[in-house]
């Protein structure tokens, strides 16, 4: 296949540190051509920073809203463009996703899918009625979906090794300060969205959850409130939560511990028990570690103790969101990062904010 030509849609931290390392990683299956954002300063310097990391002979198209003569629109009407990667704040990328869409690109649009439920079933509905007819591929970049280590977890459990499950755990404690680089992205400091850092970043946990248990999430209830006054509305989510075959879990998902020390000596990490034994999934450098933890017993059945085995996977969450994507424009469809999925993790963000202890059915809340 020749290579895809591509578009950049947003010129922030997260374009340039990961997007950027991702697409050179993939080699001459992609051809970033162009970068689209709100200033020509901040696309220029995106630009630059492209021509560096991907070895570019020449520098990146620049749009931006400055100059009509290099609008989004006319970067949109360009022939040789057959996809665009978003990566935009939240609540401008729901416009952008149809109006690119609508130009006949391929669209792999940053996660969350949508600001609300609302927003993603609206969005979900145009896109299968008026795009999908057309072979046009959307799909939400989501990267712990398409991470390795979260699929290989899963693979431990429909093997059976740990038994049926039972219950789990999942801890996400996060230390954001004045000083903290994503703390200073202007839309993140004064969010227009609900739930602030907990949907931004909360929805990743969620979309683990999806990939590791065996069943669907089904009934949500949980407490939300603000730790620290700098990261409003909410800041913390303390939940209960039972799936579909009976199996439940506590989710602690916070972005306001008062210290760095909270967050680094929290334990984070998800935790899945069975009738046979137990996993646990770990990430620090850049490395996701599974510990798998099965009952032993001897030729009677008689349980004689516990085996350990660990299983290693880099995280290339990115490199392999982007990958499934391209591949899904040629057809081939692997369902990774579907926008149907996705809308599960903004439901169960927004079913817990808005709990207050009550049960919330979030098969129910995330029908399309």
């Amino acid at each position: 296949m020749p290579a895809k030509q591509i578009a950049i849609l947003g010129s922030g931290i997260f374009a340039t540190e990961a997007h950027l390392p991702a697409i050179a990683s993939l080699g001459d299956v992609v051809q970033l051509k162009a970068v689209y954002s709100r200033s020509n300063k901040s696309a220029a310097g995106f630009a630059r920073d492209a021509q560096a990391i991907l070895k570019l002979a020449h520098a990146l198209d620049v749009y931006h809203d400055e100059d009509p003569a290099a609008s989004l629109d006319v970067l949109l009407a360009r022939t040789d463009i057959d996809a665009v990667i978003v990566v935009l704040p939240i609540t401008v990328q729901p416009g952008i996703i149809l109006k690119a869409l609508a130009a006949g690109k391929h669209v792999l649009s940053e996660k969350p899918v949508a600001p609300d439920v609302s927003q993603g079933r609206a969005l979900i509905k145009e896109y299968e009625a008026k795009y999908k007819p057309k072979a046009l591929v959307w799909r939400v970049a989501e990267n712990f979906e398409a991470e390795p280590g979260y699929h290989a977890a899963r693979r431990v459990i429909e093997e059976g090794r740990i038994g049926k499950v039972a219950f789990y755990n999942a801890r996400a404690v996060s230390y954001v300060d004045e000083t903290s680089k994503w703390y200073n992205t202007p839309w993140r400091t004064v969010p227009q969205y609900q739930g602030g850092f907990l949907l931004d970043g909360g929805v990743h946990t969620i979309a683990a959850l999806r990939m590791v248990l065996p069943s669907p999430l089904k009934t949500v209830s949980a407490f939300a409130s603000l730790a620290k006054d700098i990261l409003p509305p909410q800041d913390t989510i303390n939940a209960i939560v039972q799936n579909t075959d009976g199996s439940h879990g506590l989710v602690e998902l916070s972005w306001g511990a008062p210290t760095a020390t909270r967050a680094a000596l929290a334990g984070n990490n998800i935790t899945v028990t069975g009738t046979s034994g137990w996993l646990e999934i770990t990430r620090a450098g850049g490395v996701m570690r599974i510990a798998v933890h099965t009952i032993t017993r001897d030729e009677h059945g008689k349980t004689t103790g516990e085996a350990e085995e660990v299983i290693e996977e880099k995280e290339v969450g990115i490199e392999r969101e982007i990958r499934s994507f391209l591949r899904a424009t040629d057809g081939e469809d692997d369902g990774v990062d579907a926008p149907r999925s996705t809308l599960v993790d903004v439901a169960f963000i927004q079913a817990a904010l808005n709990s207050g202890g009550a049960p919330v059915d979030l098969v129910e809340l995330a029908k399309v």
